[in-house]
């Protein structure tokens, strides 16, 4: 089986015979590269879909759902399945690079820092992208010097703000982060979803906060905090996430995350035509969409306006 390595050098390479158009199976095996460039992304849900818009499926069963058994009765009850659908409108973003010839000859690694290149970019394509699920906000202000990146589609912590849980921890608690704070959180978030699956996502600063603040605590009072405490507050495991915004933390189920691609994904090459021949320049780019959508918004919780 090629590595992902072949996958992003192969394509490249045949990109001027191929339009660049990747098969389905080069296309999984290169959005595999990019999920596997962050640690939350190996834990959502990625759906691939031919089509850029459509609705994801969801069955769910209603709780309750046993009667008392009568003999040779039929009182006509049935328990059916509950049919729902997610919407997604997948994004269409681009990544353009170039490498000029002149690099290539004096590098020491030759025409293989190509390839050490278009994996650089690969990573960063993952990177990005899961800002965006996160981050992403098409209202974002046009003064934001981020604007232009920020507000290509709406990521998870928008929607969750917008129709989740919402614990403000400012206006309960001065902004502080106390074991009430995630408790709080916790007790939004309907029972039937505490089910042992749930997960803190919050940036790795916020975290080492939440450390520094029981240290102390230990140290004011003089006695010892679990192990445990640290990594997992009201028991429940932290997932450290780099593109998390430190005022927030989301309080969830990964898989309950979807980010969706459809197959239309190209990778282009060129080294010809008048701009690559007086440039002296490779010129790539890699075209994909996504889109980035919940499938239980009432199975997600936010901690917002920490200080």
């Amino acid at each position: 089986m090629p590595t992902n390595r072949q996958i992003v050098k192969d394509t490249i390479t045949t990109a001027t015979v191929t339009n660049g158009l990747l098969k389905p199976e080069q296309s999984r095996r290169f959005l595999q590269q990019t999920f596997d460039a962050t640690p939350l992304q190996g834990l959502i849900r990625h759906e691939l879909r031919t089509s850029t818009t459509g609705e994801i499926d969801k069955i769910g069963i209603a709780s309750r759902i046993l009667r008392k058994k009568t003999e040779n009765a039929d009182d006509g009850y049935r328990a059916k399945p509950n049919y729902g659908a997610v919407e997604y409108a997948c994004t269409p973003v681009r990544l353009p690079w170039e490498i000029t010839e002149e690099t290539l000859r004096q590098n020491i690694e030759g025409q293989s820092h190509e390839e050490t290149i278009a994996n650089l970019m690969t990573r960063q394509v993952g990177i990005d992208t899961e800002d965006l699920y996160l981050n992403g906000d098409v209202a974002t202000a046009d003064t934001d010097p981020d604007y232009a990146f920020l507000s290509i589609n709406d990521g998870w912590i928008k929607q969750i703000k917008n129709g989740g849980h919402i614990f403000d921890a400012l206006a309960k608690n001065a902004g502080a982060m106390t074991l009430d704070t995630f408790y709080g959180a916790l007790k939004a978030i309907p029972n039937k979803y505490n089910n042992g699956r749930l997960r803190w996502l919050m940036s790795p600063a916020r975290a080492q906060e939440w450390e520094l603040y029981l240290m102390n605590k230990v140290i004011d009072a003089g006695g010892a905090v679990p192990d445990n405490v640290y990594t997992s507050p009201a028991r429940i495991p932290t997932v450290e996430v780099p593109n998390m915004p430190d005022d927030c933390i989301l309080l969830t189920d990964p898989k309950n995350l979807i980010a969706v691609n459809s197959y239309n994904m190209v990778i282009r090459k060129t080294t010809e035509g008048k701009e690559a021949v007086m440039q002296d320049k490779r010129f790539y780019v890699v075209h994909f969409d996504f889109d980035a959508i919940i499938e239980e918004l009432d199975a997600t919780a936010a901690i917002t306006g920490l200080a």
